[in-house]
């Protein structure tokens, strides 16, 4: 333009004023073209203990996504014991972030859709997220509704829940501790007596503030003492303290922390991390995938193998175990639904986020397998807890078929009994807080077997009961009954 007028109207002082406001307002509007054009930042809260490599590793990730969609990523990790009530004081607060992970046992998913931490997905999901909706089982988004929409992004991970005791197989070997006779809380009995023997100074039953004994029954409210059978149709609400199997395992919990199998600050320990890392455990419990024992021993370094100690069900919270969600307030909820799409269907992305940096963190083997650098000890994450896990690397020692096998494992998992109900807590607000106070005071120190059951059981029923948990058991069981009628149970 400037050319132009020059050459039209020759160069008086006129025009050169008048060519220098235009140019100058040009110069404005490419600063602002640049300013639209510039990468949004989105801000990630995720859970797992904090790595130090995980700016340098979302510097890379932000490199990709900035050039696929126009985004760059900014990831906070918050430890395990730590996050659920660190994301209710910053959601209250109003601290900027734009998606955070969420599920059924860490930020309840449920509770916070229902209080608006969390933005509505079904037209974002329509708009900006049809990989994540071709690549899901239907189970998980139906599964994941509250009150009819979805406000979250399940991980692509096993439907079925299973837990499994694992063991450092490194110690099962040293000792020739056969593993044979597995099953129950009971059956280690003989394993922990031998190995407190031998390494009195490792945790022998390795469980933190977090632990829960397995026991048949299914939760309404993930870790809250009210609970349906598995085996029994009439769906009818108990207090879970109040179960037979429950007070067996609590007392076998207590029996193991008096020999000293359990540490003694267990019901304090908001992590296992540290013992995980150098090995200085014989046994705990975990939740079961497909060859997660290739994956657990390529994340320590060491070999872990596992038992069965539960059936694999279908439950709420495993469907909703593992899921990230877009603020109510963020800034950004189309870019953040891309992300999540992206990082849902991109192999590139999603290895990226779960590994690191190709060549330093991790070595590719072939076209979709991988193993661990030393590197790996500054950005080992939980790869459940970021998105599709179907898309990550298999490891080394996984074989052809894994992903196969993960599908089949899902396919074959049974419905627990309140699969699709999620508790509406309305009417019972108050009651359940007062509840919550109550099990903060007792449960860490129940189920890692630190007090008697048999005389803080009676305590806690007391205060439980004083603080409306029969309120509460009434109005679930009402919900229930209605829920069952309404869908031919």
């Amino acid at each position: 333009m400037k050319k132009s007028l020059v050459t039209t109207l020759g160069l008086t002082l006129a025009v050169s004023m008048t060519l220098s406001a235009c140019g100058s307002k040009e110069a404005d509007n490419a600063k602002g073209n640049a300013t639209a054009n510039k990468p949004v930042e989105l801000i990630w809260y995720t859970i797992g203990t904090p790595q130090k490599d995980v700016d340098r590793v979302m510097a890379e990730v932000s490199k990709y996504t900035a050039e696929k969609i126009g985004v760059t990523v900014k990831m906070n990790m918050t430890d395990w014991g730590d996050y659920a009530q660190k994301m209710q004081v910053m959601t209250a607060s109003g601290t900027p972030m734009d998606i955070m992970f969420t599920s059924s046992w860490a930020f309840d998913y449920v509770q916070n859709a229902r209080k608006g931490a969390f933005k509505s997905i079904d037209e974002l999901l329509q708009k900006n997220g049809q990989g994540i909706v071709k690549a899901l089982d239907p189970a998980f988004l139906n599964g994941s509704k509250v009150d009819g929409h979805n406000y979250g992004v399940p991980a692509n991970k096993e439907l079925p829940a299973q837990d499994v005791w694992r063991f450092n197989k490194t110690l099962a070997d040293k000792y020739s501790l056969s593993l044979d006779n597995v099953k129950s809380l009971e059956s280690l009995e003989p394993l922990l007596s031998a190995i407190k023997a031998k390494e009195p100074n490792i945790y022998g039953l390795a469980v933190d503030k977090n632990y829960m004994p397995y026991v048949p029954y299914d939760y309404i409210i993930e870790k809250m003492p009210m609970a349906v059978s598995v085996d029994n149709k009439d769906l009818k609400v108990v207090n879970i303290l109040d179960t037979p199997e429950m007070k067996q395992a609590l007392k076998t919990m207590n029996k193991y922390y008096k020999a000293g199998y359990i540490p003694t600050e267990a019901s304090t320990l908001t992590s296992l991390n540290d013992v995980q890392v150098t090995g200085k455990w014989f046994a705990d419990k975990a939740t079961n995938q497909p060859f997660a024992d290739n994956l657990w021993s390529a994340s320590y370094g060491y070999p872990v193998v596992s038992k069965p100690a539960s059936p694999a069900l279908i439950y709420n919270w495993s469907v909703m175990g593992s899921m990230q969600a877009i603020s109510a307030n963020s800034k950004y909820p189309e870019k953040a639904m891309e992300f999540l799409n992206l990082l849902n269907t991109d192999p590139v992305l999603r290895n990226m986020v779960d590994s690191g940096i190709e060549g330093e963190h991790y070595k590719k083997v072939g076209n979709d397998k991988m193993e661990n650098q030393p590197a790996s000890k500054n950005y080992d994450m939980p790869t459940f807890s970021l998105g599709n896990v179907l898309l990550t690397y298999k490891d080394v020692k996984d074989p052809e078929n894994k992903w196969e096998e993960f599908k089949k494992f899902n396919d074959t998992g049974v419905p627990a009994p309140l699969l699709g109900f999620n508790f509406d807590p309305t009417k019972v607000i108050n009651e359940i807080a007062a509840v919550q106070n109550v099990k903060e005071e007792f449960w860490a120190t129940l189920m890692t077997g630190t007090v008697d059951p048999d005389k803080y059981i009676p305590l806690a029923n007391e205060k439980f009961k004083a603080a409306g948990l029969d309120k509460i058991m009434t109005e679930a069981q009402s919900q229930i009954d209605a829920w069952k009628t309404a869908n031919k149970k």
